[in-house]
């Protein structure tokens, strides 16, 4: 396996780190949190290799690319804008999207904000978010409470930042971690969840990756602490009413990849805003594409193959 060596790109008043092999027809793999370019080391070569050009930002934030100080700088519309700066930098027109966790919702919402840029939608754990009658983290904070992690992270500010930021290392290896369902569940401390993955030092299930893999993670998060990812977040309410603009309709064809065990749950309803849509599910967890990357590899490229053919 061979990661591609980066570019910084700029587009839309940053400049990203970009990861690109291959020519053809674009396909833009974009990542979650607290993630990396990284996550599709299993994705590039096979994409690339079955004639695409894949391209994979570290998105705003992350790695290499600028970290804004404004919040509002991380809302869905500049999170869509960078993307299309990339396609004209490259001369595509339209590409291919494939996201995961929150890459998974800035593709959803590049499908519907951009709908002429998009010709293709592959997600992963994270199906189409779709818009209550207020705005997300409002509804979150009714129904799950001040400790839900991403109402923490809305209603108080810099102390989970601060937390994940106190040993990083410990944290991203708790939480990169696969098989904890054939374990008893750990008992969780009171307060803030993710705070107390942070903390612990008896995680179930088994490491992710390798240690040389993991340090990638770790000297990214190293860099632009976790700040940035964070306030993508930050921008719940912000992007509601952004998508509350646009009709809920996602027109492309589109797969939707779910993990058996993953904490995200599937949806029910995913059919009423996508048209074409295929699912399938793996035995895994959160990570689908770094759990399962073979079975995940052969599902893209079947999908591709009937809807995007290189």
């Amino acid at each position: 396996m061979r990661f591609p060596s980066p570019a910084l790109i700029p587009t839309n008043g940053v400049e990203l780190e970009v990861f690109s092999q291959g020519t053809g027809r674009p396909v833009v793999l974009c990542h979650g949190w607290p993630e990396h370019a990284y996550s599709w080391r299993h994705q590039i070569e096979p994409l690339a290799k079955a004639g695409y050009h894949c391209i994979v930002p570290n998105q705003r934030g992350y790695g290499q690319s600028t970290a804004p100080k404004e919040v509002t700088d991380y809302d869905i519309e500049h999170l869509c804008g960078d993307l299309i700066g990339l396609l004209d930098h490259y001369g595509h027109e339209k590409a291919a999207f494939v996201g995961h966790d929150w890459g998974a919702i800035v593709v959803w919402a590049m499908s519907v904000l951009h709908p002429d840029r998009v010709e293709a939608v592959i997600n992963l754990s994270v199906p189409y978010l779709q818009r209550y009658h207020i705005d997300w983290v409002t509804f979150w904070e009714k129904a799950l409470g001040d400790d839900f992690y991403i109402v923490h992270f809305n209603r108080q500010l810099g102390v989970a930042d601060a937390a994940f930021g106190k040993n990083t290392r410990q944290f991203l290896r708790n939480l990169y971690r696969t098989n904890q369902w054939r374990h008893p569940a750990p008992k969780i401390e009171p307060g803030m969840p993710m705070i107390s993955i942070a903390n612990r030092t008896d995680m179930p299930g088994d490491p992710l990756m390798s240690d040389a893999d993991l340090d990638v993670f770790v000297q990214g998060f190293e860099r632009n602490t976790f700040t940035p990812g964070i306030n993508w977040y930050r921008n719940f309410a912000r992007n509601w009413e952004i998508l509350g603009r646009v009709p809920e309709r996602v027109s492309q064809p589109a797969l939707m990849i779910y993990g058996e065990y993953d904490m995200v749950r599937k949806s029910d309803t995913l059919g009423d805003v996508v048209a074409d849509l295929e699912t399938v599910t793996f035995p895994c967890g959160h990570w689908i594409q770094q759990e399962r990357p073979l079975e995940t590899n052969a599902a893209i490229l079947e999908w591709l193959g009937r809807h995007y053919p290189a």
